[in-house]
């Protein structure tokens, strides 16, 4: 199949993980996670992020979020997020599920992006007995509509959570292109900005799976590991989960992954922009471009081949992978421009 960028799932695994796997892979290793190649992984972070967090590998982002939420929630509490947050459209209740019912409480967010303002409101409602409990604000970054939030924006709402007693968690399946638009290191985009709980995408970001959640708050994270193995997540060949972030980390290819993404969405946004009646619907700040475009247009797009998605966002969706190929990027572009002045 010619390369399509309907999903950055498409893409298949970086060599850095894929060498690490087969490093991995050669003779036997202590199972569920006191490995050497686990506790390298977990070392690897707490250098990245300059900090003594406490890190734990899951298989995916459901299961990442879901379990890092249900740590900060009681079931009679509330998780306020942004309508359009990956927890609420995208993961079929199973942060309800594994908090046993906490509320997700949403707002609207025309650009993705949770204000203070909102979160204040949302919280301020009500304080009775008869209402959920707000406990956490969770931001996803970037959004699910490809907006990066500023590192102030962060600070601004994480001091909004301290005023009214509240944890901050931050999806960030893709936090590693995030990091390249704000041109910040991991620590400053993350606890350094007030972030307690971070779940780190590396599926999206070149590994085949597994996501890194990480405790900036020690306490926070008190049996996780069991509220992990509870739910299926605690691998018994760990090392496979974790092997792959000790070359992503320590080669930086993460943040080479998730640039390349980034100036591939760039590169397209840059060969459609002077077409009339076709745009960005958002400010294209990461990995994705959301295309407006008539039907007609779209319908051409699909008999050329193209793939997309448009029940995320209200456009056609486009996202470019760690693999996104130059050629085949510009290949869209022109199809795009063939179909619009057509």
């Amino acid at each position: 199949m010619d390369q399509q960028f309907a999903s950055d799932n498409y893409a298949g695994i970086c060599p850095e993980a894929w060498q690490a796997m087969q490093e991995a892979n050669a003779g036997s290793a202590v199972s569920y996670g006191d490995d050497d190649w686990t506790h390298r992984a977990a070392d690897g972070f707490r250098t990245l992020f300059e900090t003594e967090c406490e890190v734990f590998f899951v298989f995916n982002g459901t299961a990442a979020n879901s379990l890092a939420l249900a740590a900060l929630c009681q079931s009679y509490h509330s998780v306020i997020c942004a309508e359009t947050a990956h927890i609420v459209t995208d993961e079929c209740g199973a942060p309800e599920f594994f908090s046993n019912g906490s509320k997700l409480m949403t707002v609207p967010a025309h650009d993705g992006k949770l204000t203070p303002g909102a979160i204040r409101a949302v919280a301020r409602s009500r304080s009775d007995i008869h209402f959920p409990k707000p406990s956490v604000v969770t931001i996803t970054q970037p959004t699910e509509v490809g907006t990066v939030y500023t590192l102030d924006e962060v600070r601004a709402i994480s001091a909004v959570c301290r005023e009214l007693g509240l944890k901050l968690h931050m999806d960030g399946s893709r936090f590693g292109n995030a990091c390249d638009t704000l041109g910040c290191s991991p620590a400053e985009a993350s606890w350094k900005a007030g972030v307690d709980v971070l779940c780190f995408g590396g599926t999206k970001n070149g590994m085949a799976v597994g996501e890194a959640v990480l405790f900036f708050d020690h306490a926070l994270a008190f049996e996780f590991d069991y509220r992990a193995k509870q739910a299926g997540q605690l691998a018994s060949k760990m090392r496979f989960l974790s092997a792959p972030w000790v070359k992503m980390l320590e080669t930086g290819v993460w943040r080479k992954n998730a640039a390349h993404g980034n100036a591939c969405a760039q590169r397209l946004i840059g060969a459609i922009g002077d077409l009339p009646g076709v745009g960005a619907m958002f400010l294209v700040e990461a990995n994705s471009v959301f295309l407006r475009a008539p039907e007609p247009v779209l319908e051409a797009l699909r008999d050329k081949g193209w793939r997309f998605y448009t029940f995320i966002g209200g456009g056609a969706r486009f996202m470019f992978a760690w693999d996104a190929d130059p050629a085949r990027v510009d290949a869209l572009g022109a199809d795009i421009r063939a179909a619009a002045l057509g």
